[in-house]
């Protein structure tokens, strides 16, 4: 496991800094934070945005919705920036989030399959399309059952938006407090999104190193 250091002069606003080294900086993610800038001057303040005031040249890698927490990871510079979006394109990088859902699944643990695609007629939502849909998988477990909810672990084996939220729905357990795709019911049980983004694990693309970054859920 690869260590770093948590930046001495971050900024006020900055997020928590989980490890920075002098290629790759981790934060974790606040909710409602967006990971890039939206389109419009109301959407211009960003995660990304706010990095580079204290890390100059932080470039994206991967995003996390506006209503999902925790790990991130932006490269400082563009040799990084490349050797980790093709980690992440070849999906060598291992991702793992925390959820509660509402209802308990009756197994322990299992694989959704299920192909996603844009719904066109309902953006910016996306749908299940098992014919026209990009293949989309996630691997799931539970963690701890809560009467009328549970607590599940996701390993996202694929990248599409909203996969965790859509793939939870389909198995008929949508995530609590999830605005887009939550019935009322599980949305009234949550007062926000309860999708953490708990566990990164990759190369270190200079040192060749395992990094593995960790940020308990905090729901």
């Amino acid at each position: 496991m690869q260590s770093g250091h948590v930046h001495p002069e971050a900024p006020p606003g900055l997020p928590q800094v989980l490890y920075a080294d002098e290629w790759l900086v981790a934060f974790n993610k606040p909710v409602p934070m967006l990971s890039v800038p939206g389109i419009g001057p109301e959407k211009a303040d960003c995660l990304v945005s706010r990095a580079q005031e204290a890390f100059p040249g932080a470039r994206i890698v991967h995003r996390l919705d506006r209503d999902t927490s925790g790990i991130i990871i932006l490269a400082l510079n563009a040799d990084t920036h490349r050797a980790m979006s093709i980690q992440f394109q070849d999906r060598l990088v291992e991702k793992h989030y925390e959820a509660i859902v509402m209802g308990n699944p009756e197994q322990d643990e299992g694989l959704i399959d299920a192909a996603i695609r844009k719904d066109l007629d309902n953006r910016p939502r996306q749908c299940i399309d098992p014919v026209n849909g990009r293949p989309s998988q996630t691997a799931w477990s539970v963690l701890e059952r809560l009467g009328d909810r549970a607590r599940m672990k996701l390993t996202p084996r694929t990248g599409r938006s909203h996969q965790l939220r859509l793939h939870l729905l389909h198995i008929g357990h949508p995530i609590l407090g999830d605005d887009l795709y939550a019935p009322p019911k599980a949305l009234a049980m949550a007062p926000r999104l309860c999708l953490h983004a708990t566990g990164l694990a990759f190369t270190h693309p200079d040192t060749g190193s395992r990094v593995d970054i960790h940020d308990p859920a905090p729901f």
